[in-house]
């Protein structure tokens, strides 16, 4: 897979997961009627989301690590909460690896470009110093 399917594979993925938190925390399913701070959970990935557009390696290089507290959330309401809310952690864990390995995907493609072409792409910045 080239860097720039996986990139708009992980953007997909940040998209669905932000739009699914959302909709599951204020709707669909809510742990509490009413309670909606469940939905900030997905803050970080709204604030990520520029930069992972962007294809900027080093939030690609955070992201790698705390995508999977989306995925550990997802596993433990899969299998602790039931019917609807139960399915909607699923569908969570089920994106956040497919994010995850999307992730791992772009990084290994960007770390495989010669350094004077990682310099030089837009999608790549170098590390600062």
């Amino acid at each position: 897979m080239s860097a720039d399917n996986s990139r708009r594979l992980a953007l997909a993925c940040f998209v669905s997961l932000i739009v699914l938190g959302i909709a599951w925390e204020t709707w669909l399913a809510p742990l509490r009627p009413g309670g909606w701070l469940m939905a900030l959970k997905v803050v970080p990935l709204a604030i990520a989301l520029p930069a992972i557009a962007a294809g900027r390696l080093r939030a690609y290089q955070w992201w790698s690590m705390l995508i999977l507290l989306y995925f550990v959330e997802g596993a433990v309401r899969a299998t602790s909460d039931a019917g609807l809310s139960a399915a909607l952690a699923a569908i969570e864990t089920l994106l956040s690896v497919l994010a995850f390995a999307s992730i791992l995907l772009y990084v290994r493609a960007i770390r495989a470009r010669p350094p004077q072409v990682r310099a030089a792409a837009p999608a790549s910045r170098a590390p600062c110093r």
